[in-house]
């Protein structure tokens, strides 16, 4: 499995409808609200055959209440 990370930037007052939405889609392996310019950081896990930008684009910002998102793709955990 491979991890990855995207940031959320919400539409005013839908960070928890979002964060909601991600936990009942089960796609997210960990939700986290933040502070500062995103309102959410999300870790998620895939399959090494699945390309990253599909998965984020069908599956992730698809979910409404989202304004923008800023993905993190992962190296390496120490």
């Amino acid at each position: 499995m491979v991890p990855f990370f995207v940031q959320f930037k919400c539409k005013l007052g839908q960070s928890y409808a979002v964060a909601n939405a991600l936990a009942e889609a089960e796609i997210a392996s960990e939700i986290y609200s933040t502070a500062g310019d995103y309102d959410l950081l999300v870790k998620f896990y895939v399959d090494k055959e699945t390309d990253i930008g599909h998965f984020v684009n069908e599956k992730v910002q698809i979910i409404p209440g989202i304004q923008d998102t800023h993905t993190i793709i992962t190296f390496k955990a120490f």
